[in-house]
Order: structure tokens, then sequence, then C-alpha cells
């Protein structure tokens, strides 16, 4: 498309993850005398090795969005990774496109990420006119509406944040109390899911003739990167995305609640809706969602627990750690609270290890760029976190390799949640456990080489010794933790010849780890 010189009264920066009509950047904008722009730029593909699906993903998006605003009325400067002249970075791009239009005014909203806010906060002297960065009003609790509710508070409990943004949205509510007259149905959520379970298998979308365009651009351009994209199926439109939420209202709500925390062998999905990437990219509004499960359980069509389960994931945990990181950044990001520094070892990019669990979580996230929050937190996350491993490379490994995965949403939840490096910051007690716990909510341990039942020696799963190890090693910093106290407990009073048995043993698996070559972020 030939672009319209004239100068621009506006020009409006729109970013991959911002991709809906409603974004604050757009409020009072004038398809007559603005312009959208929008690149791509290797800077953002390359920061960290981002899995192909999830680079073709959001270029994917990006390219249909522009074509959707373009057949609204608007003028879309759209740039691609290939143009000629294309600087690699958003500020390059940003005086590129100042130049050719001349606006008197930049807008922008909000960016996730710190280190992009960072950027923005430069553009004003790069572009020579005003720059006006407006709050991401997709959520529901803005940066200082998040630090006057944590000011004061000597721990930043979740379920508290929580229930006030479901007084404040309305959802699930009956009058001033919850619906059911409980806040939280989590206990009823931890069903184990067995392979005789009819499972309808989620919406996945052909690629069309701009998605194979981006596809072939990928694999040209980022071959080294993680990932296949032999199964690329997401939806890149709104129209798809809004199909994909339809489909699991109707299909997959009723049992997500259930089954939310199962693993099973050869079902990526089971009852989880994939709609992540959609809501995190602006192809869908996450209160609309909310609002529309609230909808489902009104009118009878999925139980409470369901309901609750996924409306919590959003309204709850979602803002929350959003929160969190804006709250605590840019330190945040560096803490190691447990000084872990072992490297992160290459099974977590080729997923070639006799551990079950971890190879087929890995495959799994190679295949589809996508694994559950179980599958995330209790595997890959649990695992890392017993081995010591270093909680910066975690996160890095953790961005690069999910298609829902920004900085925002994912380091707090790998470097508080899943790796306890803040100290309990985010969450009351680090998710240490032992096998027994992947063998309860999952069939993985069944055909694994090692045995689960095993606690000590070269054919014991390695989760076991791993857990008494990283207690003993952290009792210094984790004794004191209320929420560890029984399991200290019994750990004292254990024979101190059987403790020594379970330490001898984790220190030959991480002995085997420290031993075996590294090749960190060129996994494929």
């Amino acid at each position: 498309m030939t672009l319209d010189r004239r100068k621009a009264r506006r020009l409006v920066f729109i970013l991959g993850d911002q991709l809906s009509p409603e974004m604050s950047s757009l409020r009072d904008a004038d398809p007559g005398e603005d312009v959208l722009l929008l690149c791509e730029v290797a800077a953002e593909a390359n920061y960290v090795r981002h899995h192909k699906q999830k680079i073709a993903f959001i270029f994917s998006a990006m390219r249909h969005f522009a074509d959707e605003m373009r057949q609204a009325g608007w003028t879309v400067d759209y740039v691609k990774l290939t143009d000629r002249g294309n600087s690699g970075s958003f500020t390059g791009e940003l005086g590129r496109a100042v130049k050719r239009h001349r606006p008197e005014r930049v807008i922008a909203t909000e960016p996730g990420e710190w280190r992009v806010m960072e950027m923005m906060r430069g553009w004003e002297k790069v572009a020579g006119c005003p720059v006006e960065i407006r709050p991401d009003t997709r959520f529901l609790a803005s940066h200082d509406a998040f630090a006057e509710w944590a000011e004061g508070r000597k721990q930043l409990t979740m379920e508290y944040f929580y229930r006030q943004m479901r007084r404040k949205t309305g959802l699930l509510m009956e009058g001033d109390a919850p619906a059911g007259g409980k806040w939280n149905y989590d206990s009823h959520n931890r069903k184990p899911a067995g392979d005789d379970l009819f499972m309808p298998q989620p919406n996945r979308f052909a690629p069309d003739a701009i998605t194979r365009e981006v596809i072939a651009l990928i694999e040209d351009r980022f071959a080294d990167h993680f990932g296949t994209l032999e199964n690329f199926g997401w939806a890149v439109t709104r129209k798809d995305a809004e199909r994909a939420r339809d489909a699991f209202l109707e299909n997959f709500l009723a049992a997500f609640g259930d089954y939310q925390d199962a693993m099973l062998a050869g079902q990526p999905f089971l009852y989880h809706s994939l709609l992540s990437p959609y809501v995190n990219a602006g192809l869908l509004d996450p209160l609309d969602l909310c609002r529309r499960v609230n909808a489902a359980w009104r009118a009878g069509d999925v139980p409470l627990n369901a309901a609750e389960g996924f409306i919590r994931q959003i309204i709850g945990w979602r803002e929350y750690v959003r929160g969190v990181y804006w709250l605590k950044m840019p330190d945040y990001g560096s803490m190691n609270v447990l000084g872990a520094t072992r490297a992160l070892p290459d099974f977590y990019w080729t997923g070639e290890t006799d551990m079950n669990c971890m190879a087929h979580v890995v495959r799994q996230t190679r295949a589809h760029a996508y694994a559950h929050h179980i599958q995330r937190l209790m595997v890959t996350g649990t695992f890392a976190l017993l081995a010591g491993i270093d909680p910066r490379q975690v996160h890095e490994w953790y961005l690069a390799v999910y298609a829902d995965a920004y900085e925002w949403v994912e380091l707090p939840n790998v470097i508080g949640m899943s790796q306890f490096a803040d100290g309990g910051i985010l969450g009351s007690k680090p998710y240490a456990a032992s096998g027994a716990y992947i063998d309860r909510m999952s069939d993985y341990c069944g055909s694994c080489r090692y045995d689960v039942k095993r606690k000590t020696g070269p054919d014991a799963c390695p989760f076991n010794p791993l857990y008494w190890d990283f207690l003993d090693r952290n009792s210094k910093k984790l004794s004191g933790n209320q929420r560890l106290a029984q399991v200290y407990r019994y750990w004292a009073r254990m024979d101190r010849d059987k403790r020594r048995v379970y330490l001898d043993s984790a220190a030959d698996v991480l002995k085997g780890l420290d031993d075996a070559p590294k090749t960190y972020g060129q996994g494929k």
C-alpha cells in the first residue's frame, strides 16, 4: 500500500501485543487524520530465542490486524521485517516513521515490559514532538491502584487481591457475598484425568496465505530457534480467536475445573482453553471473556468450580502478577534469594532425558509452544527449583518457549511462584514437591525409566532425593517459613544415616547435570 505522505496529526504506535481497536492509544484517534504504525523488528524476535510458533503467531496476527484496521478506514504504516531500511528496533522505526509522516504528536499505549517502557521514555528526543504514553485499560487494576492496595501489607496475598477484583467486577457475586458462599473452589479442581475421558479437541486453524508467508519468513530468518512450525494452528484474526473462545465455552469449560491440574501423556490440551495467547495479544478482551464465563454459570451450563477456577486465573492471578511486576521492577528480574546458580540442562531444549514427565512436557512445548500451568509449575518449574537452576536462565527459557509468554506475566510466575527467587514476595512458600505429586496428577510415571516409589538410588525418581536436598541446603533461609515447619520437623527427626542416603543420592543426580554438556539457548 502506498501511504499518503501528508502531515499526520498524530502517529499512533501499536505494539504486537496491543492488537485491539479498543486500545487506549486509539481512544480519540481519527481515521482521517492519524496514522497507525506497526512494525516487525528483529530486536524483539531475538532478545531471547523465541519459539518459532510464537514469532509466527505475533507477526501473522499483526499483519491481519493491520488489514482489519485498513478495512475499517485507517491509514496503516506497516513495516515488515524484510522491508528495506528496517532498523531492527522500535526506536529506530519510530524515527523513520516520524520522517515519513511529520506528526504533531505520537500516541502509544504503555507497553507490558519494563525494558520497552524505558525505551519509550526516550522517544520524545527521537521524535522531536510530544509523545503521550497512555495506561493500558485492558487491565482492571492500574499500576497506582495496585501499589495503593499493596502499601503497608507485610505480605502480598493474591487471594485478598482477587476478592477485591470480584467485588469490583461483580463476577460470581450474590450481592456482597461470593456465589456459593466461598471465594475459592481450588480444592475441587484437582482430579487426576484418565485416558478413558472424552476430550474434545480445541479449535486449530489452518494457516492462510498471510500466515504461510510469515511461516516461510520464520523458517528462513529464525531457523536456529527452538520449536517447530509443523503443528502451527493458532488463530491469528479476531474472528478466529472468538471462534476458539466460543468453542471453549461450549465444549470444554464445564470440565475445565475438575481436571485443570491433570496431566496425560499424548493429551497436550485436555480441557484447557488455549486462549491466553489471544488475550495477551489483544485479540480477546479478558473482562468480556470472564463475563461470558459468568453468564454460562448463571445459565446453569457450567458448574461453579469451573467458572470460578477460570475467572480466578484472569482477574485474580493475571492481574496480580502484573501488579507485582510493575511494583517491583527493575530489581525483581535479577532476584535470586536462594542463590541458585546451576546452568539450565540441555534437556529443557532437547527433551532428551529419561525422566518421562520432563521429556513429555518439553517435547509438547517444542511441538505446540504450549504447556498448561501445572506442567509449567510442577514439572519443568519444580525440577529447576529442586536442582538449583539459575532463575534468570529459567526465566529466559519460559519467556522463549511459550506462545503466551510476555515478561510482565511470565517473569513473576517464574521468579516468584515457580523458583521462589523473590523470597516470598509473590507467594508464601516454594512449590517444592517430590515425584509423588506428578504420579498422583498424571500418567507419566507408569512408563518412566525411573521408579517414582523408590526414594533413593540410581533407579529412584530424581525428584525424590532432590526434594530433600533442596530443603536441606536451603534450611537457613526456609526453615522459618511457617508453611514448611512440619516438613522440616520431619526432616529433623529422620535418622541421620537415612538423611545422608538422600543427600548422597541427590548429589549423584546433580553431578550428572553438572557433567553434561551445556549449549544454553542453542537447543532446537
